[in-house]
């Protein structure tokens, strides 16, 4: 069973794409920045864009049944290296007793605005 979810981005529509998508056991969890799709405001900041992007991903899981618990692997894109010591911590709040694969990638992103952007593979745990 395939299972589509949305977070309300008009991106999805535009792009053609969902925000995750569950197959079975396995959660797919697209790219995401850290807009607040409530009001499509970006903060200016990478700490509350990190924040941001983890609260819109734990959401799209929970939709799907799943839990961050459940992530085995996070990609991590940000437009600058000196942010990796800022967004550690945070990330380090979210995923530093599951201790999935990870990799963090330095590049630009599609608006200037986006300073993080992350996505996420999760296994159903039995």
């Amino acid at each position: 069973m395939r299972k589509l979810i949305s977070s309300g981005s008009p991106f999805e529509r535009t792009a053609g794409y969902s925000r995750a998508v569950v197959q079975g056991d396995w959660c797919f969890v697209s790219g995401t920045t850290g807009y607040d799709y409530a009001t499509m405001t970006m903060p200016e900041t990478v700490e509350e864009q990190t924040r941001n992007c983890l609260s819109t991903i734990r959401k799209a899981m929970e939709e799907g049944g799943f839990a961050l618990s459940d992530v085995v692997r996070c990609h991590y894109y940000v437009t600058d290296a000196s942010f990796a010591d800022i967004v550690f911590p945070i990330l380090g709040e979210a995923f530093g007793e599951i201790r999935p694969a990870a990799t963090m990638i330095v590049c630009d992103l599609i608006k200037p605005e986006m300073l993080i952007e992350i996505e996420v593979t999760a296994l159903r745990q039995r």
